[in-house]
């Protein structure tokens, strides 16, 4: 028994119990009318699957202008409805016309019951074949909307930041390799993400693919591919991550983490632009721009003889270095404020602002996991807070990650957890201004500026 309901439609009532008889052995569900005038009503309270549309209705006719007719109102009403016309008359002309005008098949009346279910089984599967693309296709716009969603922007105003902003502005139309580094949490995905959204690839999949989750054994299946058979429980092919992201971007996070087999398997489908699915011997071509990211030192396992300098040159033609949040100190408060404004629209509490003490208590911590431990800790005190503003209590921060000179850093003002920010800058880097600033994620100016405010 198929699942698919089928709708006939033809004036003669002899034509209508036959087919019904016929039809309902083999399908879900078969309903009958004698005149397409009652279409619509059907069509909005069945989720109708295959419509069996005779041409002629009026008494004498013979030409099918009707059925052409009525063909171009239930594609109207929807494009992928699947409809087999149905005459007495073998008329090659018409059958053509009504195929270009996008019937997907014709049959002659008296049929035989085979041809019928023949042709009416393929149908089927035609349909079930549309409705699952068109799932797919719902699916990867939900998630290209979602990640959006998720990523909108990058947040920061700190020097290496717009450094960052205005690498991506030249980087981002090409379709150059680029490779992010950077410590865990600085958001690398986000980075890349934000370079395919600027890219012109922006309209295609963005896919991506965490290479530290993959064991040797699923990396070639998983990244190329597939055929029937090609393993025990290989039941069917299958298009690896590569073929999937065909036209758009592919981003390998955790590279770093690849054995020297794998290494050695992705430099080959990166230089021939192709890839072969595990069990075939055909190559398919790719078009992809690829975008990977570590938080590994490349160059040092280059020196070691533990990653392949030709893998690097072709990944890196573009290389992106991503501050830890401790650099971009300026971006702290920025960043709170945005997660605050995200996760109280989120939970439904209008939250505005932190107190100065809790302010003081995000500029004074060491932030180990950069920008995703400031989420994290944002979100947690948004759901945890019953107040209409965010104190130290609601953060929860570890007492042992702040400054070594202090305790928990409560009791101190914003200007004083401030100066002490630059004094500590300052005194690590012997008076070198340059490299204090950078770390305090400020320009010199602005650094002398505090330096003068402070009397440092």
């Amino acid at each position: 028994m198929i699942d698919a309901t089928v709708l006939v439609i033809d004036d003669d009532d002899d034509i209508l119990l036959s087919a019904r008889l016929f039809l309902k052995q083999q399908f879900s569900q078969v309903i009958t009318c004698k005149s397409p005038r009652e279409l619509n009503v059907l069509l909005s309270h069945n989720d109708v699957d295959i419509i069996l549309l005779d041409m002629n209705y009026q008494k004498g006719a013979s030409d099918g202008r009707e059925g052409l007719y009525w063909l171009e109102h239930i594609l109207s009403i929807d494009k992928d409805y699947v409809v087999i016309l149905m005459t007495a008359y073998g008329n090659v002309e018409l059958a053509v016309q009504a195929i270009k005008k996008g019937a997907t098949d014709f049959i002659l009346k008296p049929w035989e019951n085979e041809k019928l279910f023949a042709t009416v089984s393929a149908a089927s599967r035609l349909r079930q074949s549309t409705k699952k693309v068109k799932k797919l296709e719902k699916i990867h716009s939900s998630l290209q909307n979602d990640q959006a969603r998720q990523f909108e922007h990058i947040v920061g105003n700190s020097t290496a930041i717009k450094q960052l902003q205005h690498t991506l502005v030249k980087v981002a139309p090409t379709d150059a390799n680029v490779l992010i580094l950077g410590e865990n949490g600085t958001g690398k995905q986000v980075f890349a993400y934000e370079l395919h959204k600027h890219s012109q690839r922006r309209n295609h999949i963005f896919m991506h693919v965490d290479l530290g989750s993959l064991n040797e054994n699923l990396f070639e299946s998983e990244l190329f591919g597939y055929a029937k058979g090609a393993f025990t429980d290989a039941k069917d092919d299958k298009p690896g991550r590569f073929e999937l992201a065909d036209g758009g971007t592919i981003f390998l996070d955790e590279i770093g983490n690849l054995s020297s087999a794998m290494q050695a398997k992705l430099l080959t489908v990166l230089q021939n632009r192709t890839v072969t699915r595990l069990g075939e011997s055909k190559e398919r071509k790719i078009d992809v721009r690829l975008i990977t990211a570590t938080n590994m030192p490349l160059h040092e396992m280059i020196t070691k003889g533990t990653f392949r300098q030709d893998l690097l040159f072709r990944i890196n033609t573009v290389e992106l270095l991503l501050p830890s949040l401790a650099q971009r100190g300026d971006d702290i408060l920025l960043l709170a404020s945005h997660f605050l404004s995200t996760f109280g629209t989120k939970y439904h509490k209008p939250l505005y602002r932190f107190n100065t003490k809790a302010e003081a208590m995000l500029l004074g911590y060491h932030w180990p996991g950069n920008v995703r431990e400031l989420q994290h800790v944002i979100e947690r005190a948004v759901i945890m807070t019953d107040g209409s503003e965010i104190i130290p209590e609601d953060l929860q921060l570890s007492p042992q990650k702040f400054g070594s000179n202090s305790a928990m850093p409560t009791e101190m003002g914003l200007e004083e957890m401030e100066k002490m920010m630059v004094q500590k800058a300052i005194d690590k880097h012997k008076g070198n201004i340059s490299r204090a600033a950078l770390e305090l994620g400020l320009t010199r100016a602005a650094l002398y500026r505090r330096i003068e405010k402070f009397d440092l």
